[in-house]
C-alpha cells in the first residue's frame, strides 16, 4: 500500500462588484500568503481600497472614455515608476539564509463562499504612460527553508500590471478556471459587469481587442495538495554544501506522504552500515579511543514507526524536492532567462532564483513585498502582494528582522569553520576500516569532527573551531585546509578537492514570537529556532513546523477555521522549539564532556580567548595576540600526544578510563532521540486539553529528563502524535497491512474518529460526521476490531453508521508484547480519539463522560477550528 498523500489544502476567493468599485471580498476577511527569504516591515500603515473610476481620474487627471480588462497579457511597460505609497525598510542589508530547501503557503479566502477562479488579469485605459509592476500573487514561496511540499502545488495566479494612470487593481485569484471581464462603456458600468467564461480551446481576437474567448494555457499536473504559491529565493543557485544530514523518525513520517518522499530516501541514502557510529580517535588513521553505535535492532523493526530514521545530505534532500516540484508543474527560472523585459513575468509555478527582498508594507489585503533582481544587464523592481508572508528564510532571517522580532537564548557559543570536500581514497578507506557518521578526531597537530556525508562517494564536511578576531575566516584558504585534513587524516590522500569553505556560529536561540504584523507575518523553520547541530534537530523541527501550520493554513483558506487559528501554531510549535533547544545545548555539552575528559577543556579554550581579547586586544597588535592564542592551545593539544594518552602513562590511563565510562553510560553526543521525536506533546492550541487529572506523563511531556531515559512510550494523550501500530482493513482488501498513521488520508484534509465496535462510541461516530458535515469538514470514522474478528460482525458499522459511508473498519494485528491497540495507547475501549490532519490527538473521552454528543462534538470543533470566541 502506498502511503497516504498528506491532506489537500485549497485556497478560495470571491468577488464582489458595485458601481465604481471593483474589490474582492478578500480585501474584507484576507488570507493570502507569501513565502520569503526577504527581509519584511512591521507596523506599516494600511492603505484602503479606491473605487475605480476615482483612483482612474486620481493617476489620468480625467475619466477614460473605455475601459477594458483583458486576460494573461498586460499592456507594454515604458518604464520604471515608484509606487506611490513606498514601502518601510527600504535598501536595509540583507543576511543570507543558512538553509537551501523551501516550505510553501497558500492565498486568499473569503469564508464560506468560493470565487469564480481567474488564471490572470491586466487592467488598462488611456492615455498610456510609464507603469508601476505590481505583481499579485496567491502564494509566494522563498527558498531558504525547510521543505514541505504538502501546500506546494502548481495553480494559477494573478499577474496585474498597474500604470501610472491606472488603479493598482485590489484582486485575487485562485482556482484553475479563468474569468474574464469585458466593458466598453466606461467605469461607471461596473456595476453591470459580468464574469464571462471562455470556451477552452477558443482564441482571443486582438482586432477586435474584444473577449471572444482564449486558448487556456496548459495546466500543471495536479495532486490533492492544491495551494497556489510561486518561490523566491536570494541566491542563483541552491548551496551544494551539506549543511544538516540526520533525518529522525517523525520527519521521516512526514516526507512518508510527500508523493514517496521517504522512499527516495531510503533508496539513495548510504548503507546504514557505513554511518551507524561515531568514532573517537587520534586520527583518522590512528588509534580508535572509542566508539558508539546509535543503531538498535528495534530501530529495525518499526515497532515505534512504520519508517527508520536517514542520513541524507540536506542538499540531496533539496534536489529530490525539486524533482517533486518540478512533476506538479513547477520551473526553477534564473535572472537572465527573466531578462530586462518590462512585462510582468508570470509567475505562477515559478521558482524565482536570484530574487532579493528590498521592502515591506502592510495593506488592507496583506503584505505588499519589494523585490529585486540583477539579470546581468539591469537591476529589475518587482512588487508582490500576498496576504501572509511566511518567513523559511533561515537562521539569518531577513523575515524576521524586518518584522522587528528578536531571539532569546545564548548566542555564539562556538565559532567555526566548515570544509566541503571530497576524497574517494579517504572514503575507501573508511568504508573498509573504520565507518562511521562522525569522527571526532583529536591530535596535537590538529582537533576537528568529521562529517561522513557518503563514504562510497568520499564527500565530507570538516569542522574546525576557531576564534576571530585572531584567527581570521580568510585565513582558512584550501591550501590550509587541506593541511588540517592531512594531519587529522594521518595520510596524505591523492584526491582531496576542497569544494567550499563557509564560516558559521552555533547559537541556542528561539524567537519570542512566531506570528506578527497583525497575523499576516509567520515564522517557521530555522528562522524561528536556532540549535546546536548535536542530535540534529534543526531541519527536523523546521518540517515538523510546516506540518503543523500547513493543515491550519488549508481550514483557515477553506472559510472553515478562523485565521486566529494561526496563532494556535505558535502556542503548539514555540514550547516545542524552547524544549529541542535546551536539549540540544544539552547533548552539546555532552559531546564536549569527551575532549574535556582528554584534558581538552573546551570551556578552558573558550576562557583563554575572552582573557586575550578583554586584556589585550587594545593593547598588543593582532598577529602577537594570534600568536599567542595558538601558542596556548598548542600546550593544550599536548594533552592528547601518544606521549600522554596511553595506558602505561598514569595520567592517560586514568583519562581513557573516564572516556570509557561516559561512552558506556550513553553520556556522550547522542544521535536518536526517540521520546522527544516521537513524544512531544502539544499542551494547548488548536485541540480539547484533557482535566488535570488526566494529564500526560511526565515521561512523554516537554520537561527534561534523564539522559538514560530516552525510550519512546506510545500514548494516547491529547496532543501526542497518534500512536503507530500495525492494522488490516475490514473486509481483506488489496491494502494489506498498513500503520495507523495511514489512517489520516494523504489525499485531503480530514480528521479521523478512531472507536471500538461498541453502540455508545457509535452514537459519539454518528454525531461527529453529522457535526461535521455542518462545519464543512471531512471526518473518517475508523472502528478498531479486535483481532480474529469476522465480516459479519464488521457489517454492524455499516448499518450502524448510514447514511454516512465514510468509515473504516480496521484489524488489530497480533504485536510481540500481545497488547491491543488500546492496552499499547493506555486507555479503555470506552474511548473515542479524534485525530488532526497532522496526526496528533485533538480530543480523547470516554463514552460514559458525553451526555449529549451533538452539543459536545459541536464545542470541540469549535475549539479546535478557533470558532465563537475559541481563541488560543
Amino acid at each position: 500500500m502506498r502511503p497516504p498523500r498528506l491532506p489537500s489544502l485549497r485556497a478560495t476567493a470571491r468577488y464582489s462588484t458595485s458601481q465604481s468599485r471593483l474589490r474582492p471580498a478578500a480585501a474584507r476577511s484576507p488570507a493570502s500568503i507569501c513565502v520569503a527569504s526577504t527581509r519584511l516591515a512591521s507596523d506599516c500603515p494600511p492603505s484602503g481600497s479606491r473605487t475605480l473610476a476615482s483612483s482612474l481620474a486620481e493617476r489620468t487627471g480625467r475619466r477614460p472614455a473605455a475601459l477594458q480588462i483583458r486576460a494573461l497579457r498586460p499592456p507594454p511597460r515604458r518604464g520604471p515608476a515608484p509606487i506611490s505609497s513606498a514601502p518601510l525598510h527600504r535598501g536595509v542589508p540583507l543576511g543570507s539564509a543558512t538553509d537551501s530547501t523551501a516550505s510553501v503557503v497558500p492565498l486568499g479566502f473569503h469564508r464560506g463562499r468560493r470565487a469564480p477562479r481567474t488564471r490572470a488579469a491586466c487592467l488598462s485605459a488611456a492615455p498610456r504612460s510609464p507603469e508601476t509592476r505590481l505583481t499579485r500573487l496567491p502564494c509566494l514561496l522563498c527558498a531558504g527553508a525547510v521543505p514541505n511540499l504538502r501546500t506546494a502545488q502548481a495553480a494559477p495566479l494573478l499577474r496585474l500590471t498597474a500604470r501610472q494612470d491606472l488603479l493598482r487593481l485590489e484582486t485575487f485569484a485562485v482556482g484553475s478556471t479563468s474569468v474574464l471581464f469585458s466593458s466598453r462603456k466606461g467605469p461607471q458600468k461596473l456595476r453591470s459587469l459580468q464574469p464571462v467564461l471562455p470556451n477552452r480551446g477558443s482564441q482571443l481576437n486582438r482586432d477586435t481587442k474584444d473577449l471572444r474567448g482564449f486558448q487556456w494555457p496548459s495546466r500543471p499536473p495536479s495532486t490533492p495538495a492544491g495551494i497556489k504559491c510561486a518561490v523566491i529565493e536570494k541566491n542563483v543557485e541552491f548551496t551544494r554544501h551539506p549543511r544538516a544530514h540526520f533525518i529522525n523518525n517523525r520527519t521521516m513520517e512526514i516526507f512518508r506522504k510527500l508523493d514517496g518522499l521517504a522512499g527516495d530516501i531510503e533508496r539513495s541514502q548510504p548503507p546504514v552500515d557505513l554511518w551507524r557510529k561515531f568514532v573517537y580517535c587520534t586520527s583518522l588513521s590512528g588509534s580508535v579511543l572509542g566508539s558508539v553505535d546509535h543503531m538498535k535492532p528495534e530501530d529495525f523493526d518499526k515497532v515505534i514507526s512504520p519508517i527508520s530514521v536517514a542520513h541524507f545530505s540536506q542538499y540531496k534532500l533539496v534536489d529530490l524536492l525539486l524533482k517533486k516540484l518540478e512533476a506538479i508543474g513547477f520551473q526553477t527560472c534564473f535572472p537572465s532567462e527573466i531578462g530586462i523585459s518590462t512585462q510582468d513575468v508570470e509567475l505562477e509555478s515559478k521558482i524565482l532564483m536570484g530574487h532579493e527582498c528590498t521592502s515591506l508594507q502592510q495593506t488592507d489585503e496583506g503584505i505588499l513585498v519589494g523585490t529585486s533582481v540583477n539579470n546581468g544587464e539591469r537591476i529589475l523592481e518587482r512588487k508582490l502582494h500576498c496576504g501572509i508572508l511566511l518567513g523559511t528564510d533561515g537562521a539569518r532571517s531577513t523575515v524576521r528582522e524586518l518584522a522587528g522580532i528578536s531571539m532569546e537564548g545564548e548566542r555564539d557559543l562556538q565559532k567555526l569553520v566548515s570544509v566541503h570536500f571530497l576524497s574517494r581514497d579517504l572514503g575507501r578507506y573508511l568504508s573498509s576500516q573504520r565507518p562511521g557518521m562522525l569522527f571526532f578526531v583529536f591530535n596535537p597537530g590538529a582537533i576537528g569532527v568529521l562529517v561522513a556525508h557518503d563514504l562510497e562517494h568520499g564527500e565530507f564536511v570538516l569542522q574546525i573551531p576557531f576564534y576571530p578576531p585572531q584567527q581570521m575566516f580568510e585565513e582558512f584558504g584550501s591550501k590550509v585546509c587541506e593541511q588540517i585534513i592531512v594531519k587529522l587524516v594521518g595520510w596524505e590522500p591523492a584526491d582531496v578537492q576542497v569544494l567550499d569553505i563557509k564560516p558559521w556560529a552555533m547559537h541556542a536561540e528561539v524567537a519570542e514570537k512566531y506570528i506578527s504584523c497583525n497575523n499576516r507575518v509567520v515564522l517557521a523553520g530555522d528562522a524561528a529556532h536556532r540549535f546546536p547541530p548535536a542530535g540534529g534537530f534543526g531541519m527536523n523541527t523546521g518540517v515538523q513546523d510546516a506540518h503543523n501550520l500547513a493543515w491550519k493554513l488549508g481550514l483557515m483558506l477553506n472559510g472553515v477555521a478562523s485565521p486566529s487559528i494561526l496563532q494556535t501554531y505558535e502556542s503548539e510549535r514555540r514550547p516545542v522549539a524552547i524544549f529541542n533547544t535546551e536539549l540540544s545545548v544539552e547533548n552539546f555539552k555532552a559531546a564536549m564532556s569527551i575532549p574535556a575528559s582528554l584534558g581538552l577543556d573546551p570551556t578552558v579554550a573558550n576562557s583563554v580567548h575572552q582573557v586575550i581579547n578583554r586584556s589585550l586586544g587594545s593593547i598588543i597588535p593582532r598577529n602577537v595576540q594570534k600568536a599567542v592564542l595558538e601558542g596556548l592551545f598548542s600546550i593544550g593539544r599536548a594533552q592528547v600526544s601518544d606521549y600522554i594518552l596511553n595506558e602505561k602513562n598514569p595520567i592517560g590511563s586514568l583519562r581513557l578510563a573516564r572516556l570509557r565510562s561516559i561512552l558506556d553510560e550513553g553520556k556522550s553526543l547522542q544521535l536518536q532521540f526517540p521520546a522527544e521525536d516521537l513524544g512531544f506533546c502539544y499542551e494547548e492550541g488548536a485541540l480539547v486539553t484533557e482535566d488535570c487529572s488526566q494529564k500526560t506523563q511526565k515521561g512523554v511531556k516537554l520537561e527534561h529528563s534523564e539522559r538514560t531515559s530516552r525510550e519512546y512510550i506510545p500514548s494516547a494523550k491529547v496532543g501526542l502524535r497518534l500512536p503507530h501500530m500495525l492494522v488490516r482493513a475490514l473486509p481483506a482488501s488489496s491494502e494489506g497491512v498498513f500503520s495507523t498513521l495511514d489512517l489520516v488520508s494523504m489525499d485531503k484534509l480530514e480528521f479521523v474518529l478512531i472507536i471500538a465496535p461498541l453502540k455508545e462510541s457509535y452514537e459519539i461516530a454518528r454525531a461527529t460526521l453529522k457535526v461535521a458535515d455542518e462545519f464543512k469538514l471531512s471526518v473518517k470514522v475508523c472502528v478498531m476490531w479486535p483481532h480474529g474478528s469476522d465480516d459479519v460482525e464488521v457489517e454492524e458499522s455499516r448499518y450502524v453508521l448510514a447514511p454516512w459511508t465514510n468509515y473504516v473498519n480496521v484489524e488489530e494485528l497480533p504485536r510481540v508484547s500481545g497488547n491491543s491497540w488500546w492496552e499499547m495507547c493506555r486507555i479503555s475501549r470506552k474511548n473515542v480519539i479524534l485525530v488532526r490532519p497532522d496526526e496528533h490527538i485533538a480530543w480523547r473521552t470516554e463514552w460514559d463522560m458525553v451526555r449529549d454528543a451533538d452539543s459536545e462534538v459541536r464545542g470541540v470543533f469549535s475549539r479546535i477550528l478557533c470558532l465563537n470566541g475559541h481563541h488560543v
